[in-house]
């Protein structure tokens, strides 16, 4: 019997595929990439946390489909910020249940704990993504996973029943897989409430050398990310390739109304060098410094004034040099650093 596990890196997520490698299941940690768990690679740390609890990681991206599907139209609306959580939720189980046939698994596992969470670990809030969950049932991709003629007892009726949350398994419903005894429920938790005892004290007791805290990894709950996406979807549509532009760098507002984005250091450097259909690069050509970006629909205001802008943060000569936006080649003045201070939409 294997399982899929929604895998986060975090503590309770790598007790919940322990709970199960106990008995004897095979565990495969699913990691799903949407783009805004961090800015820091941490593949090769999941990894580690993964093969500690006897789980084989398996890294999937779905960025893309993440960003055209929930990110700006989330049936349950936002947490605090930007942070669509229980429709993110349900969407990465949807997305584990299409990928488990070709993973060779027959449920999904979560994680989650009872009231850990307000916006999205609430009673209420596992119920509105388990009626998610379900809806997703309908589309004939998931028709082989379920006995929709209620006939085959093999197969569960709904696709939320294939779902298990191990941590407070014992305070909810049993799943089907615990019906089937696939899964000894009497080896299952009935954790709830915030406290972290009990996650620790098992830590503790398994010897665990890599975990993580709950909470604070996900971008969409930081208040700088959160509110560039609030100003650039306001401002246009956005692309996928703009999430690099609301994760690093300094974002800035022009005069005319562009966006422009400025590198601060060489790992922001690599990151805002992508191609980006709305946006045009400014590369220095006389100094050291700063990649930045901005919008080409800009102005010629707007471009001569982020060219300066990104010369100010180089190491400059001060006098005119030239910098390149997009196809034209610019000869400028750097601005003064104090003064592009204004520009910056968080100002220190």
């Amino acid at each position: 019997m294997t399982a899929l596990a929604l895998f986060s890196g975090g503590c309770d997520s790598l007790i919940a595929m322990k709970l199960l490698t106990l008995q004897g299941i095979k565990v495969k940690a699913v990691h799903f990439n949407i783009g805004f768990g961090g800015n820091k690679d941490k593949s090769e740390y999941l990894r580690n946390a993964a093969e500690q609890v006897g789980a084989e990681l398996v890294l999937i991206d779905i960025r893309k489909q993440f960003f055209d599907n929930v990110l700006f139209a989330p049936k349950y609306g936002y947490g605090k910020y930007f942070n669509p959580c229980i429709d993110c939720h349900a969407n990465m189980f949807a997305q584990a249940f299409l990928r488990l046939e070709e993973l060779g698994a027959s449920f999904v596992v979560s994680g989650e704990v009872l009231g850990q969470r307000p916006k999205s670990q609430r009673k209420e809030a596992l119920d509105q993504v388990k009626r998610l969950v379900r809806g997703f049932g309908s589309d004939e991709r998931f028709a082989h996973l379920l006995a929709q003629d209620k006939v085959d007892s093999s197969k569960p009726q709904f696709l939320d029943e294939l779902l298990l949350r191990p941590m407070c398994a014992k305070l909810l419903e049993p799943s089907f897989p615990e019906k089937m005894g696939w899964v000894d429920r009497e080896g299952l938790l009935d954790v709830s409430g915030r406290g972290r005892t009990r996650q620790l004290e098992l830590v503790k007791q398994w010897g665990f050398k890599y975990y993580e805290n709950p909470g604070g990894g996900c971008l969409l709950t930081d208040i700088s990310v959160a509110n560039k996406i609030k100003d650039l979807s306001a401002h246009r549509k956005m692309v996928l390739e703009d999430v690099a532009l609301v994760k690093v760098g300094r974002y800035m507002v022009l005069p005319d109304g562009a966006r422009c984005v400025i590198a601060r250091n060489e790992e922001e450097n690599k990151k805002l060098s992508a191609p980006n259909p709305k946006m045009s690069h400014i590369t220095l050509l006389d100094s050291k410094g700063p990649l930045g970006l901005v919008e080409s629909s800009a102005s010629d205001e707007d471009r001569i004034l982020a060219a300066r802008l990104t010369l100010a943060y180089a190491k400059h000569s001060g006098a005119k040099e030239r910098v390149q936006v997009g196809e034209s080649i610019l000869e400028v003045e750097p601005l003064d650093k104090q003064k592009a201070q204004e520009f910056l939409f968080f100002k220190a």
